[in-house]
């Protein structure tokens, strides 16, 4: 659509809520304002909220689609169309697409289906067929052996934008706990007891054999393509000292409070997933997402697995942290994220940024979202 004004809405800013019109030509907001237009054809959004669409950093929610059920594959180009439909119909506008190099379950994952997944979703927007703007986010298991031979030919998809390094060693960071290491691989692959043990102690060398090389490969890497690189399951200060050292822009789900202050001290934007605060806590045990927001140590949430879980984590965020307002809670799904990777074109209602827009109203405690357009169109 060239040319649309929308009015009567609640249209929220960086740092207010107004009352008013929305003009958008060319697929950019022309003006804001805070009379009601009368004009004929507008779109009279009957008062509900409006704020930009939804910026996702991390969300594994494709591989999903891909894998519903362990070692159960599904074409890949339906599993991107009905991930790409469900991430639009949750508000989510601009998605990077969190996909694993090197994986606990080395049959899970292949480079050959990695490249599959990446070459589906650069044909299907070269066919305007997606509704989201997707970008790569390449999810890096420093630990595996092989992680830079896997990663270089993924690395040089045009949609790549994103990197992170990853360590799922047991007994560190995510899993300090054997227990919760044990529950969370062994009903996500179906392993019995004895591959579990074989698997732990295969990590465990590995990790002594290939983590620090592997790391600083992927480091190097992502800064000869001047692209930003996020930590994972950062847990003590030591693991922030380095995540700084490397130049890491985002810490992703750090597990302990000492760990977040620290990133988000040190100029870290820290990353934490809306299902940890819609649950009130986190899967695995670590630190509550509620509370991190609380102390003013979170900047980014990510939908992680469940897409409609963004814009109710932070209508949560909102409802549940007094020292939280709705402006603030829209800003961690939508511009905050979007300046971590260079995307200053959109994740605002402001004169020159992209019309991508969310229409919502609360149902109860959770948000309905009523329409969804990108670039001036509507796409859900």
């Amino acid at each position: 659509m060239r040319e649309a004004v929308i009015t009567n809405a609640r249209i929220v800013l960086t740092d207010d809520i107004i009352d008013g019109t929305l003009h958008i030509k060319n697929g950019l907001i022309e003006d804001v304002s805070t009379t009601r237009s009368a004009l004929p054809g507008v779109f009279d959004f009957d008062g509900n909220i409006l704020i930009p669409g939804l910026v996702e950093l991390h969300t594994d929610n494709l591989e999903r689609h891909v894998m519903p059920r362990p070692k159960s594959f599904w074409p890949v180009e339906s599993a991107v169309l009905n991930h790409d439909r469900e991430l639009s119909a949750a508000g989510i506008t601009t998605v990077f697409d969190a996909l694993s190099i090197g994986n606990a379950d080395e049959a899970s994952r292949t480079s050959q289906l990695l490249t599959q997944m990446a070459h589906q979703i650069s044909r299907l927007i070269g066919e305007n067929s997606l509704k989201a703007d997707h970008f790569l986010h390449w999810r890096c298991e420093v630990s595996c052996p092989d992680i830079f031979s896997q990663l270089e030919p993924l690395a040089e998809n045009e949609r790549t934008g994103l990197y992170s390094i990853m360590d799922h060693t047991p007994g560190q960071r995510q899993f300090v706990s054997l227990d919760a290491y044990c529950t969370y691989f062994q009903e996500k692959y179906g392993f019995s007891a004895d591959e579990m043990q074989k698997m732990m102690e295969t990590r465990l060398s590995d990790h002594k054999k290939y983590s620090d090389v592997n790391r600083r490969k992927v480091i190097e890497l992502a800064k000869e393509q001047n692209l930003p690189v996020a930590s994972h399951d950062d847990a003590t200060l030591e693991h922030v000292k380095q995540s700084v050292s490397d130049g890491i822009v985002v810490a992703e789900f750090p597990t302990t409070m000492e760990a977040a202050e620290a990133s988000h001290r040190s100029g870290l934007s820290v990353l934490m997933g809306t299902p940890n605060v819609v649950r009130g806590q986190s899967h695995s045990g670590n630190v509550s997402a509620r509370a991190l927001a609380s102390g003013t140590f979170l900047d980014i949430l990510s939908s992680d697995y469940v897409p409609f879980s963004l814009l109710y984590g932070a209508t949560v965020l909102e409802r549940e942290c007094e020292n939280i307002d709705l402006p603030q809670a829209i800003n961690m799904i939508t511009r905050n994220p979007a300046r971590q990777v260079g995307l200053d074109d959109r994740g605002e209602i402001a004169i020159g940024r992209r019309a991508d827009l969310v229409r919502y109203n609360m149902s109860g405690e959770v948000p309905n979202i009523i329409e969804v357009w990108k670039h001036g169109a509507r796409v859900a």
